[in-house]
């Protein structure tokens, strides 16, 4: 069966849309959806620009993003002066496993509880709340990984 590439295009960008919607950055919105949907092993910052209609500089920002998040590596080409981005096939574990979030964010809500430090006062359960609920996402996310790697496996071995 034939790519269609005009229907993956408008894939492409709504699943951007909807991620910069949800606060992902636009750039790197569109270039993770570029790489996830490429037909080949990865892209250049060239072939990237090229496909997205952007500049180098955008393209470069966006992966500079991408990599630190762990989404995207840069794997330079034998040869070549250009290197080769990627996503590796386990993005989503190295993205939740190397960001500590989840921590910080809870660390952040118990200042707050401190800052306050009254029972009564109406933004002390929030704040509770908060720390609790990403301690919760925190210590649950690695096992998800893990289920969601188990299910992945059996899939692959269809």
């Amino acid at each position: 069966m034939a790519r269609d590439e005009q229907a993956l295009t408008e894939m492409m960008e709504h699943s951007a849309a909807v991620l910069t919607a949800a606060g992902f950055p636009k750039m790197p919105a569109r270039v993770l959806m570029a790489l996830t949907v490429t037909d080949s092993a990865g892209l250049t910052a060239s072939q990237l620009a090229e496909r997205l209609d952007v500049s180098a500089a955008a393209i470069s920002g966006a992966v500079r993003y991408l990599q630190t998040l762990g989404i995207v590596r840069r794997l330079s080409q034998n040869g070549s002066r250009r290197d080769l981005y990627q996503m590796p096939a386990d993005w989503y574990s190295l993205m939740v496993r190397n960001s500590p979030i989840y921590g910080v964010l809870a660390d952040q809500a118990d200042t707050g509880l401190a800052a306050i430090d009254d029972p009564a006062d109406p933004a002390t359960e929030r704040l509770r709340d908060m720390a609790g609920f990403y301690r919760f996402m925190q210590d649950r996310l690695p096992a998800m990984i893990n289920e969601w790697e188990q299910i992945r496996a059996q899939r692959s071995d269809r």
